[in-house]
């Protein structure tokens, strides 16, 4: 019998398709909720700074709370029978760890959208924040190798919304992480 994931972690470089893809996914679901990183971050309005790859532990302080509260929300919506799909960056080992620890109860599907640097380029200029990305160059080898033989990692390039998201739910075996 399959394993049916109830908890969602979508990441990939920006322009990756995160937000689009979480979101799609979550619909799919009776119960269904979307957990974007990126809203959660934007809650910090006063004493933050936007993630930084090179910063020091005060400028991830922003980033663990987002992480944080993302799994608060997730539980919130997981004791009420929801399925859950977080995104956001997760560029590190360490940092995956970290939802792991946080989401300890249940079977996560990580899934990780893997387009060429070059579509991911062009959806990261189509977005209204803009060119997102080139502040995070190296970021896309810093995930494989940090992530390396975990989750289910998909080259989204040609790939519609929903036929990742058929993937993904056809896959479910292959994204659990523990």
């Amino acid at each position: 019998m399959s394993l049916v994931v109830r908890t969602w972690l979508v990441t990939g470089i920006p322009g990756a398709g995160k937000t689009t893809t979480s979101a799609a996914l979550a619909a799919r679901f009776t119960r269904g909720a979307h957990i974007p990183g990126d809203v959660i971050q934007h809650l910090i309005v006063g004493g933050s700074a936007p993630p930084d790859p090179f910063g020091d532990e005060e400028a991830n302080l922003p980033t663990e709370l987002c992480v944080r509260n993302q799994c608060l929300l997730a539980r919130s919506f997981r004791s009420e029978g929801y399925a859950v799909v977080l995104d956001y960056v997760i560029g590190s080992a360490e940092r995956l760890q970290s939802y792991l620890d946080q989401l300890p109860d249940e079977p996560i599907g990580l899934v990780v959208l893997t387009p060429t640097i070059e579509v991911a380029r062009a959806r990261d200029r189509e977005k209204p924040d803009g060119l997102v990305l080139q502040a995070w160059a190296t970021l896309n080898e810093e995930m494989r190798h940090e992530l390396a033989g975990r989750g289910l990692w998909l080259d989204t390039s040609d790939m519609s919304v929903a036929a990742t998201v058929n993937a993904i739910l056809s896959h479910q075996d292959e994204a659990v992480v523990n």
